[in-house]
């Protein structure tokens, strides 16, 4: 605890010095020569309340209790509530009985006036308002308990009690967890490392497994089925008949191992005398190119000799089994076959002589036989290349998956905090989960709403507070901690729905989105038939700027060219800038410092459903009603940068088919797309889960898939991403009301 004190003393002198604070870092090294403990001590507050009192300073006193109230009571739960109240009472009337006792009647009277407002309402304080005007308080049976020595001491042990047990169970304030903070980092990029190590050996096992089982999938059908031949069929693949005798038989013995939509009738081609079926197949000849390589082995290998009839006999001196002869003849075939490079293989047909017989559609026996490996890089007609799972390192590796399944209904809104700890989900029945991830999935708050809520948005400072849009016209402004409303705000009578929230990165203010009804179907609940606005300029709206301190309203945005409905909204890493994009299709952005738009532009055909800033903020991606996701340049109005087509499943509007041709349909309202730390990969909706896409790649299309994180059984309809140094969070919200989180490892190359 000491050594934490002192580095923080550190940190706190060098920010002085850097700040030009020199009157406080005087101050401060005088403290600091003072201080003998080098911890926390009550006392010295005890002490600054009894300064305030001895000279009359009651906005000191009552900003200093303040204080402690914001940072330390308002921690407690509520069964200490009375405690913190009686204290305050007591304190206040230690401060009253201390400026009569000082016949400083002028600071009694003042104290009266000024809190009159507040304390007129309680009853302990009812009785007295009558103390300035007694001759003698002391002597009152009332208050002659308060004048005395051992009320006061009384008090003041008290309150010092109440400050040591409270700061105790209390965590450290955050300059001294620096220390215990760096350690945990250390320890977690350390056991990264170790988990990035131990998937990169896992990997590279696993790739070398896959390619050892790619060999058997080169395998031609015929050549798989031999292992599972009995003696009958050994014997007739094994040795030469008679041509006149098997050339039916061959073709039908061939034609059943053959897949069914490639059998077609064909004469096969014919091997040398003494050859297999297998090399005959191939059209190769019995050279001295297709005998082992080593000579001892070639003179030790046993081969069957077969009589005309189709029987074979044992050489003389080779006392094994013909059956088991038989099967190691195979075996070296199959091994000389396949251990040939693939672009080898036409070169030896073209040696054999025997041309080779041209199937239907202009199919070849060697498409029979060789057919192209899974999983390999192919070259396409255009030369571009298409890479397999196998020839490409994934960004990602998908670490673990799991599920929050309390809601119950159709999600909309499903938002991360600023600081990573804590999620925010909203469904269609108005039912809000707060809930944590690390280190184990436990919710920390249910929040149910008599009205329908339209949308949502965490605060940036403090990062415990939640934003809540309703049907109604009111924001309410959520507390999660102390689970409880600090605030609603009424917004506008005639636009009632809230459809967008965005908190600036100050934490000062807000942005709110509000638009008038527009009929049934557009609320962003479940129904059953698709949702679509005849006209999206019928619907008029406001852009509305709100203080979160005074909590009121600011000014109003200038939507030209008329009022109209915001969809969705984003500000810029420093607040400076905000983007948004509505209901006629059209990008906005707004100059935070002069307020007004900047620049606009047609974006979509249709309404404009999430917008975000860039990872640079060079540029803003959106996606729209007409299936676009589309990157603009914001220094060149209305440029395009790049343009990709998603599906409708990533697009919205989602549709979930259920029995009897029953359909469900929601309309996005939430988040369709979010970028990961670097900016260089984006997570999109999909029918069963988040789809990650690499941006800037070098394909045509602009969008190349890397990742499916899958795991859902109804569409997703909103997506979050978080990320903490190298492993990220993904959330994907689907209709069922699921809510699957994806925690990745990113690959460093």
């Amino acid at each position: 605890m000491g050594s934490a004190v002192e580095r923080t003393d550190e940190h706190v002198r060098e920010y002085l010095i850097y700040r030009g604070f020199t009157s406080t870092l005087k101050h401060l090294d005088s403290d600091m020569k003072a201080d003998k403990e080098k911890g926390f001590r009550v006392d010295k507050i005890i002490d600054q309340l009894q300064l305030f009192i001895h000279t009359f300073d009651l906005n000191g006193l009552k900003d200093y209790w303040g204080y402690l109230d914001r940072r330390l009571f308002c921690r407690l739960e509520d069964i200490y509530r009375p405690t913190v109240s009686k204290l305050r009472t007591s304190l206040f009337r230690y401060y009253v009985v201390y400026t009569v006792q000082l016949k400083n009647l002028e600071k009694t009277q003042e104290f009266f006036q000024r809190q009159a407002q507040e304390l007129q309402g309680k009853p302990e304080w009812r009785d007295w308002f009558i103390l300035p005007f007694m001759p003698a308080p002391e002597q009152n049976p009332l208050f002659s308990p308060y004048f005395s020595r051992q009320w006061s001491d009384t008090f003041l042990v008290s309150l010092h009690n109440f400050l040591s047990v409270l700061f105790q169970c209390m965590p450290q304030p955050v300059l001294l967890s620096f220390d215990s903070e760096v350690q945990r980092t250390t320890c977690l990029q350390e056991e990264n490392d170790q988990l990035r190590h131990m998937l990169f050996s896992l990997q590279g096992e696993a790739k070398l497994k896959k390619q050892e089982e790619m060999v058997h999938h080169k395998l031609p059908p015929y050549v798989q089925n031999m292992d599972r031949l009995g003696d009958t069929e050994l014997d007739l693949v094994t040795c030469q008949r008679n041509p006149a005798l098997t050339t039916t038989p061959s073709r039908n013995f061939f034609s059943t191992f053959l897949p069914q939509a490639r059998r077609v009738p064909g004469k096969m081609p014919r091997g040398l005398p003494g050859s297999s079926p297998t090399q005959a197949s191939l059209g190769r000849k019995d050279t001295a190119a297709n005998q082992p390589k080593d000579p001892v082995a070639a003179s030790k290998e046993p081969r069957p000799v077969c009589s005309a009839g189709g029987t074979s006999e044992p050489q003389a001196g080779f006392t094994s089994h013909p059956r088991q002869r038989r099967h190691q003849d195979h075996e070296k075939e199959r091994k000389e076959l396949f251990s040939k490079p693939q672009n080898q293989m036409p070169e030896k047909r073209g040696e054999s002589g025997d041309p080779e017989p041209h199937l239907e559609g202009g199919t070849t026996s060697s498409d029979l036989i060789d057919p192209p490996p899974p999983n390999q890089t192919q070259v396409s007609g255009e030369g571009q290349r298409a890479t397999g799972v196998l020839g490409v390192e994934q960004p990602f590796i998908k670490l673990s998956q799991e599920e929050y399944g309390e809601h119950h209904s159709s999600i909309m809104h499903c938002r991360v905090d600023c600081s990573g700890r804590r999620v925010a989900s909203l469904d269609v029945d108005g039912v809000i989960k707060v809930w944590s991830f690390n280190p184990i999935m436990q919710t920390k708050a249910t929040i149910m709403s008599k009205s329908p809520l339209l949308s949502l948005e965490w605060a940036t400072k403090p990062d415990r507070l939640l934003l809540l849009g309703s049907g109604v016209g009111t924001v309410r402004l959520y507390d999660t901690d102390a689970k409880k409303n600090l605030y609603e705000m009424a917004i506008d009578e005639t636009h009632q729905r809230i459809l967008s929230l965005a908190c600036s990165p100050s934490g000062t203010s807000f942005v709110c989105s509000a638009a008038a009804h527009a009929g049934p179907g557009r609320s962003g609940s479940v129904t059953e038939t698709v949702p679509r606005l005849p006209n999206p300029l019928s619907v008029s709206g406001q852009l509305l700027l709100w203080d979160t301190k005074t909590v009121k309203q600011q000014l109003q945005f200038s939507l030209e060219p008329g009022p109209v409905a915001i969809n969705c909204t984003a500000f810029n890493h420093n607040g400076n800038l905000l983007v948004t994009g509505a209901a006629d299709g059209v990008i906005r952005l707004f100059d935070m410092q002069r307020y007004d738009c900047a620049m606009s532009w047609r974006a979509h055909d249709g309404e404009v459903y999430s917008v975000e800033f860039s990872y640079d903020e060079n540029t803003v991606f959106s996606i729209g009603e007409d299936g676009k996701f589309i990157q603009w340049n914001i220094h060149r109005c209305g440029v395009k940068q790049s343009e990709n087509s998603l599906p409708q499943d990533a697009t919205g509007p989602f549709v979930l088919s259920g029995y009897s041709g029953y359909k469900q349909v929601q309309v996005p309202r939430g988040r369709l797309f979010a970028f990961d730390s670097e900016g260089q990969h984006v997570l999109t909706c999909s029918n069963n889960g988040g789809l990650i896409y690499r941006l800037n790649s070098t394909s045509d299309s602009g969008l190349e898939k890397v990742l499916p994180l899958g795991g859902h059984k109804a569409p997703v309809v909103t997506v979050d991403w978080c990320s903490a140094m190298d492993c990220g969070t993904c959330l994907t919200a689907s209709m069922d009301g699921k809510i699957k989180l994806s925690t990745l490892l990113a690959q460093k190359s």
